[in-house]
């Protein structure tokens, strides 16, 4: 679509819209003086109240001082993915080389560029998330060179889910770019996501000013626009009728209007009574009748434009209406002057988007049904994609037609690659319709589930396991079903039953590369279920499994990860588990195939790979590989929840380095990310998790209970494994406020859970520590048992971090030089770990028993290092007192 600079648009006066008109010129004229950086204006109400008449206006308004780009959704192609933005931008997009586009769209161009229709797609699955992140950012660059721009989109309600998707996301921007952005959309029209994404629209419009529901015209605006159509001889009574009528819908009148002056009618109130009919005539089946009036030829004409629904030409439309061209340019002139067809030359539009649902609702099924087939062969054989024909295609009666089924497979695979997953599963559904072939059956429905895997893990099951209950499926493919069974399965909180799965696939198979990675699968979801029957069984199996491993290959290498893990979370030699983990790796890096963004294997398992170190006291080796994987996501435009997670794990390992106030904007970052997604999911107990714990770290126990209250953190928890250990911080928090029986109870479930699966890792999951401080007032004896229990715990795995804080535990069970002892020896191993924060906290302790002012100067210093305010303030205030130091 050409920019509008030079269209020439109607200049006459709207009736009954001067406060939009003034939103309008206001909103334009800040634009292009600079005392606005853009804005959001958003129109909506019923259809024919006029949207389109004052979007005409804000082009004209425009025109000359921006640049204006335009779209419009449509009826019949909403299943169409980025069709809207892809209008939209075509003006920037036509005017750019390849070169150029690269040079402009930088790291974004391999992201957005397939979805722009300007690169072509990768091979993997695109993130939906990711395409769109990727789509704003190129928005806000192509910005730089066609400022100020004004971007209107009408029919916002029929526009395709991507393309809202994107819309959303880039109203969020609205201070950051000299952008003028003008919604239209009709009332209550859009239903289930588009709805959605149409209120996140209206949500970032201002209220009152911005946002407006045009409505009907009064008697008088009705009057008057009747005597400026039809001569001031039209008399009261007849523009009262004119108003009755069309009950002042403003498409109506001036419909009927055109209908009156067309036949020669004249205004006054003895021919009154004529309006209704005449006014049937502009609307369903009187249209319909009076296309039909037009002749058998110019009717097809225009049911073949209301198939096409988008970017018609009279050449197609004349072919699937088997027209000549001549006939087909007679037809087109007639069609637009009864006023159902607009355009010039071979482009056509329908006058109003009513007669384009009017006209394409008219057409007889069995016909309409033909034309799309017919349209799909055409747009096929002019060498478009298989993507652009799959419209058509859904449209047309399952006939048992394996080329059908093949088409929509490459359409469905395309839509994948360029980020459109609700497509590819519309094409895959259809498909299934056909049906396949009983050899391909069960592949369509391995495909269709794997579409599902990002939107819908309800529909990947279903399928999936009717793909599994079918033959055909070869045996790589079976085995990659039966590992995404169980991932949707573990994502929808069936633990146990994904752990079923795999034992029941893994029995049908022989020894071998397929067998072991079913294991393998099998050891990591049991390994992050918090409800394992039989979890010193599984260890020693699973030890005995890895022990003669040497990681040739990626299961065997997913094998050392979960060992390594197992050994982690059950505070086995730390040493030992570094070992296990760097056995996992090709040279120190992650092996071909066992990357963040590869499909065989899920990335859980990387997680507990990065889990390993960190809680091993590596926190070079996890923050390298938490590192890689936010670099890797954010390069490859995954921008949903693997970026969420990414987030996590990289603020936690700047709060388990003390670098609190970095890890807490890691965190803050990774909620946002995780809450664009969906709600209370497995990422949200995980980052919420680490947030609370850090933010009660800087002593903000305001704000962690904010947290905890918006993310509901608290029992019942989910079935899978929560780092850290969830009881333990929740215990933590409630130790902060001061219940300390609600926080007992915590932690004694916390301990009865760790003796179910033998899991001590007193730093993954310090519940003893916290418990024996709290029961010491009332049962010193019990508490002093705990910190020996944890000191040995904390021996046996090695690290200083677990040995320090251990130590630091008994400390505060003890008085005088005792207690001065114990912290002097936290101190010297908490200065030799990582954790910058627990070696603050075991200094200022150290310089408060010992009375050493010196000591308590270099705990307030690396308390302010490290963020952790309230520990700085306690220090301060005591070196404040000064009383008792050296």
């Amino acid at each position: 679509m050409a920019p509008e600079h030079a269209e020439a648009v109607p200049s006459g006066p709207l009736w009954e819209r001067d406060a939009e008109l003034a939103a309008v010129t206001g909103a334009v004229d800040a634009l292009c003086e600079g005392s606005s950086t853009g804005g959001l204006l958003v129109f909506t109400g019923e259809a024919g109240i006029g949207k389109t008449a004052v979007l005409r206006q804000v082009r004209r308004i425009a025109s000359g001082r921006c640049t204006v780009w335009t779209a419009r959704g449509g009826e019949t192609v909403t299943s169409v993915p980025f069709h809207v933005v892809r209008q939209l931008l075509q003006p920037a997009l036509v005017s750019l080389s390849a070169a150029e586009a690269r040079e402009y769209l930088g790291d974004w161009y391999d992201i957005a560029g397939p979805a722009l229709g300007i690169a072509r797609p990768g091979g993997r699955q695109a993130d939906p998330q990711g395409v769109v992140d990727g789509l704003v950012a190129a928005v806000s660059r192509l910005v730089t060179l066609h400022w100020p721009l004004v971007l209107v989109i009408d029919d916002a309600h029929w526009a395709d889910q991507e393309s809202l998707r994107w819309l959303a996301g880039f109203a969020q921007h609205l201070d950051e770019l000299p952008v003028l952005r003008v919604v239209a959309h009709r009332d209550d029209e859009a239903t289930g996501e588009s709805a959605r994404h149409l209120r996140t629209v209206g949500r970032a419009a201002r209220p009152g000013t911005s946002l407006a529901t045009l409505t009907a015209f009064t008697p008088d605006a009705t009057a008057g626009l009747t005597r400026a159509t039809l001569g001031p001889e039209a008399d009261d009574p007849f523009c009262r009728e004119v108003w009755a009528v069309t009950g002042g819908n403003p498409y109506e009148t001036v419909e009927l209007l055109a209908k009156v002056r067309g036949a020669g009618t004249e205004p006054v109130e003895s021919n009154a009574a004529a309006l209704r009919d005449l006014n049937a005539k502009a609307r369903g089946r009187g249209l319909v009748a009076t296309l039909e009036g037009l002749g058998t030829e110019a009717t097809r004409l225009a049911w073949s434009a209301a198939v096409l629904g988008t970017n018609i030409t009279l050449r197609l439309a004349a072919e699937l209406t088997g027209l000549s061209a001549e006939s087909a340019a007679h037809c087109a002139r007639v069609l637009r002057e009864a006023r159902i067809l607009s355009g010039e030359d071979d482009a056509l539009e329908f006058a109003h988007p009513l007669i384009a649902t009017a006209v394409y609702r008219s057409v007889p099924a069995a016909a309409r049904t033909a034309l799309h087939g017919q349209a799909a062969w055409a747009v096929t054989r002019s060498g478009r994609s298989a993507a652009e024909a799959s419209r058509h295609l859904l449209e047309v009666h399952p006939d048992d037609d394996p080329e059908i089924v093949e088409q929509l497979r490459r359409a469905a695979r395309e839509h994948l690659a360029v980020g459109a997953p609700e497509a590819a599963y519309r094409c895959l559904d259809r498909a299934l319709a056909e049906p396949p072939l009983p050899e391909t059956h069960a592949t369509v429905l391995y495909e269709l589930g794997c579409a599902a895997l990002l939107t819908s893990p309800n529909g990947t099951v279903a399928h999936l396991r009717a793909a599994l209950a079918m033959d055909g499926l070869e045996p790589g493919a079976r085995i990659d079903a039966v590992c995404r069974l169980s991932q949707a399965l573990v994502h929808l909180g069936h633990v146990s039953e994904a752990v079923q799965t795999i034992e029941r696939e893994a029995a049908r198979l022989e020894p071998g590369p397929d067998r072991l990675r079913l294991q393998a699968v099998h050891y990591m979801w049991e390994g992050i279920h918090t409800g394992e029957a039989d979890a010193l069984e599984r260890s020693r199996v699973l030890r005995e499994i890895a022990q003669p491993l040497t990681g040739r290959d990626n299961s065997e290498r997913a094998l050392l990860i979960l060992r390594a893990f197992d050994a982690m979370t059950r505070g086995e030699n730390a040493e030992l588990v570094v070992e296990l983990c760097d056995r996992a790796l090709v040279n120190g890096r992650l092996a071909p195939g066992l990357g963040w963004t590869d499909t065989e294997w899920s990335f859980e398992l990387l997680i507990m790979l990065g889990g390993s170190y960190l809680f091993a006291d590596r926190l070079d080796r996890a923050e390298a590989l938490f590192g890689e994987a936010l670099r890797i996501y954010e390069i490859s435009g995954w921008s949903g929840g693997h970026l969420a997670i990414a987030h996590a794990f990289v603020g936690y390992v700047h709060r388990r380095r003390g670098r609190l106030v970095e890890a807490e904007g890691f965190l803050r970052e990774s909620l946002r990310l995780a809450d664009r997604v969906g709600e209370e999911l497995p990422m949200h107990w995980d980052a919420a998790c680490m947030l609370i714990d850090t933010l009660l770290c800087r002593g903000h126990l305001g704000k962690a209970q904010e947290v905890a209250e918006r993310y509901h953190f608290g029992p019942p928890y989910p079935s899978t494994l929560i780092l850290p250990d969830a009881q333990s911080v929740r215990g933590r928090l409630l130790l902060a406020q001061g219940r300390t029986k609600e926080a007992i109870e915590e932690l004694e479930a916390a301990s009865h859970a760790a003796a179910e699966t033998d899991r001590y890792n007193t730093v993954l999951a310090p519940w003893q520590l916290l418990l024996a401080r709290a029961v010491g007032p009332r049962d010193p004896r019990r508490a002093r048992e705990l910190a020996a229990d944890a000191r040995r715990q904390a021996e046996r795995f090695g690290t200083d971090t677990a040995i320090g804080e251990a130590l630091r535990c008994a400390a505060a069970l003890e008085t005088g030089p005792r207690a001065t002892s114990l912290l002097a020896r936290s101190v010297a191993y908490l200065e030799s770990s990582p954790g910058a924060y627990e070696h603050a906290e075991a200094r200022v302790a150290y310089g408060i028993a010992a009375r050493d002012a010196r000591e308590l100067t270099r705990g307030l210093a690396l308390a302010r290092a490290c963020g952790a305010d309230a520990l700085a303030a306690r220090a301060r205030a005591v070196l404040r007192e000064g009383r008792g130091l050296g």
